[in-house]
């Protein structure tokens, strides 16, 4: 098992897990009622599914999942403190797993509050919060766009993994096959030789 430590405001990574490995992320939440957004999506490594679970402060279960190939969801955050994202592996046995992980957390109360200082005359401040929230809309498109990406990627990772497998299915099953007819035809050489031989005997 093992755990590793991410405070951040937006943390977005990519990570191993190992067969019967657990990881854990954590981050801090300093408002209440504040928004978690979350992003992950197996990559790669067996069925492309994961156990995960997502933990509140006082260590209360707020999400369990058992495998799950991707997802995309936020949750309001009641209390402050330090949130866990643990994924685990441990229903493999050989087959290591690569996870896409991004945490997010959206603060509504500022977005509200510039909205709300937002006067009916021109003002420089006017023209700073108004480009602000051009900002934050600019970002919040660009977030869909990431993640649309991420889910076209996902979608590209898992049907290379499935032609890699049908091939070496069709492989496989092409050296079984000729190994089969080698086989069947020494056997029906073998037989005729037999019938055969037992015509001379049977002459002599």
């Amino acid at each position: 098992m093992c755990c590793w430590l991410g405070l951040a405001q937006a943390t977005a990574l990519t990570f191993t897990l190992a067969p019967n490995e657990k990881q854990c992320f954590y981050q801090f939440n300093n408002k209440p009622d504040s928004n978690i957004g979350y992003y992950f999506a197996v990559q790669a490594g067996g069925s492309f599914d994961i156990n995960y679970t997502i933990k509140g402060p006082d260590q209360v279960l707020i999400v369990v999942e058992e495998k799950q190939r991707q997802g995309d969801y936020a949750f309001v955050a009641a209390k402050t403190g330090e949130y866990e994202f643990c994924f685990d592996n441990e229903m493999s046995t050989f087959a290591e797993k690569v996870v896409d992980f991004e945490i997010k957390v959206e603060d509504e109360d500022e977005a509200s509050q510039m909205k709300a200082n937002l006067p009916n005359a021109p003002t420089e401040n006017t023209a700073v919060a108004g480009m602000q929230l051009s900002v934050n809309k600019i970002e919040r498109t660009l977030n869909l766009l990431e993640h649309s990406l991420n889910y076209y990627k996902t979608r590209n990772n898992r049907n290379q993994s499935t032609v890699k497998s049908t091939e070496n299915r069709i492989f496989w099953f092409s050296i079984f096959d000729l190994g089969l007819m080698m086989v069947m035809g020494a056997f029906q050489v073998a037989v005729v030789k037999f019938f055969f031989q037992g015509s001379r005997k049977q002459l002599v």
